[in-house]
C-alpha cells in the first residue's frame, strides 16, 4: 500500500530555523558593541567563554543575579514599544549584582516566543546591548527558543542572567553598617519594572480619565521609561568612599528591600519629605488610594537605590554621585531597633 501523505517539516510545525539563524547575524552588531577584552570567542557557540581578570582580583568571588522584567512586558507588547525591555531586563540583574561591591562582567538572556518575528527580537536586543553598554558587562550569548503552543499570538518572554566579579574582602552586605549612619537616596526613573501588575489595572480602571502626561512626558512614554541603571555610578563610588551597604529598591519597594543590607537591631527611618517624588507616583496613589505604607511596599517612589555610609563620608559621596549624574539626596538615618524601615 502505497503512502501519499506529504512531509511534515519543523517550519510547517511552527518553528522557523532560517529566521533563528537571521536573527543572530542581525543581533552579532549589537553584541560587538558590548565586547570586553575578557570574552574569547563569539556568538554562536555552545557555551560563551570568559577569562577571569585575576590581575585585578587577588581573592575573586563570582556574583550571578537572574531577573525578568514582571508585566511591564505585557505593556510594552501592548503598545508595541520593544526597544527599551531590554534595557529594564539588564537593569534588574546588574543593579543585584552591584549592590554587592560585584562588577557585572557578562550577561546572557532567554527570550521565547510563539512565532519569531526577527524584527521585534532584534528591537528587543538592541536594547539589552544598550543596557549591556551602560552596565559596562559583555553580552555574550543567550537563547531564542520559538515554541509554537506556548504562547498567544505575538506574545514573547525575557529572562536576564548576570555574572559579576569581587574581591572577597570588599564584599559588601551591609554588616557594618551602625546606628547614626545616613541613608542616600538615589532618585529612579520611574517605577522601573515593579508593580505594573497594579499600574496596568489601574490603566484599565482610569482608561476614560487617563492623564495625557505626567512629570512632563507622555503617559506610555512614562510608563516605558527604562530603568536606571547605577552600575558605573555605584562602582565609582565604592573606588573612593567607604560604603557600609547598598540596597537596590524592586520589588517590595522601600520598606522590604532595605532592611536585606541592616542588621539585626538597627532600623531605618526615611523622611518621607527629604526627596520629590514624581508626579507619576502621586497619580498612581490617588487612583489606587492606596496608603503611604502600601505605596512604599509597592513602588519605588522615586528611589532606585540606596546607599549607606558613615556621617563623616556623606559630602564626599553626594559630591562623587552627583558628578557621576546622579541624583542624590540624604533621605534617612539608621537607628536602633527593630521596626525595619519606618517613615517619618
Amino acid at each position: 500500500m502505497s503512502d501519499d501523505r506529504q512531509p511534515v517539516t519543523y517550519r510547517d510545525s511552527g518553528v522557523d530555523i532560517d529566521a533563528g539563524d537571521a536573527l543572530v547575524e542581525r543581533i552579532k552588531p549589537h553584541a560587538k558593541r558590548t565586547m570586553r577584552a575578557e570574552v574569547l570567542g563569539g556568538l554562536g557557540g555552545f557555551g560563551a567563554l570568559f577569562k577571569v581578570p585575576l590581575d585585578r582580583y587577588r581573592e575573586p568571588v563570582l556574583v550571578s543575579g537572574t531577573d525578568g522584567v514582571g508585566t511591564k512586558l505585557r505593556l510594552a507588547i501592548d503598545l508595541k514599544r520593544h526597544d527599551s525591555v531590554g534595557i529594564d531586563l539588564v537593569a534588574m540583574c546588574a543593579n543585584d549584582v552591584v549592590v554587592s561591591g560585584a562588577e557585572p562582567l557578562f550577561f546572557l538572556d532567554y527570550y521565547a516566543t510563539g512565532k519569531l518575528a526577527v524584527g521585534t527580537a532584534e528591537a528587543v536586543i538592541a536594547g539589552i546591548a544598550e543596557g549591556c553598554v551602560r552596565a559596562g558587562c559583555a553580552l555574550v550569548g543567550g537563547e531564542t527558543a520559538e515554541m509554537p503552543g506556548m504562547y498567544h499570538g505575538d506574545d514573547y518572554d525575557l529572562a536576564g542572567f548576570c555574572v559579576g566579579i569581587v574581591d572577597r574582602p570588599k564584599i559588601l552586605d551591609g554588616a557594618t553598617t551602625r546606628a547614626g549612619d545616613v541613608v542616600i537616596g538615589l532618585s529612579s526613573s520611574g517605577a522601573h519594572s515593579n508593580g505594573y501588575s497594579l499600574i496596568r489595572r489601574v490603566l484599565a480602571l482610569e482608561a476614560a480619565r487617563l492623564p495625557a502626561a505626567l512629570d512632563g512626558r507622555p503617559l506610555a512614554d512614562r510608563l516605558m521609561e527604562p530603568t536606571r541603571i547605577y552600575v558605573k555610578s555605584v562602582l565609582g563610588l565604592l573606588a573612593n568612599v567607604p560604603v557600609a551597604g547598598l540596597a537596590h529598591i524592586t520589588g517590595g519597594g522601600l520598606l522590604d528591600n532595605i532592611p536585606r543590607v541592616i542588621p539585626d537591631g538597627l532600623e531605618v527611618e526615611l523622611n518621607r519629605h527629604a526627596w520629590q517624588r514624581p508626579e507619576l507616583f502621586d497619580w498612581l496613589q490617588a487612583a489606587t488610594k492606596l496608603d503611604d505604607t502600601e505605596m512604599h511596599r509597592t513602588f519605588n517612589c522615586g528611589i532606585g537605590m540606596t546607599v549607606h555610609v558613615a556621617p563623616e563620608h556623606v559630602d564626599t559621596a553626594l559630591a562623587n554621585l552627583r558628578a557621576a549624574g546622579e541624583e542624590a539626596q540624604v533621605i534617612g538615618t539608621v537607628a536602633t531597633g527593630s521596626r525595619g524601615v519606618v517613615l517619618v
